[in-house]
């Protein structure tokens, strides 16, 4: 069962569709943290969102990876 702080982050971000999801991640990928007006692009590459939402987005995904890779998530068991 996932802690309340990562369902947290899962319930209050879930406007975000599998789709506006999979943009968001392929533009990562094209435009890295050296890239002019980073932000912007990214959120023209979704579509659907602001600046701000997908510096948002952002901000919740490196809090997932952060708390996975320091071992606080909880996998079920198989």
């Amino acid at each position: 069962m996932a802690s309340s702080s990562m369902s947290l982050s899962r319930t209050s971000d879930s406007s975000w569709t599998l789709r506006e999801n999979k943009r968001f991640e392929d533009a990562l990928a094209k435009y890295d943290k050296d890239t002019p007006d980073r932000w912007h692009k990214v959120a023209q590459a979704v579509g659907s969102k602001s600046v701000q939402e997908v510096k948002h987005h952002y901000e919740l995904l490196i809090r997932d990876i952060n708390y996975i890779e320091t071992g606080h998530a909880s996998f079920p068991n198989y």
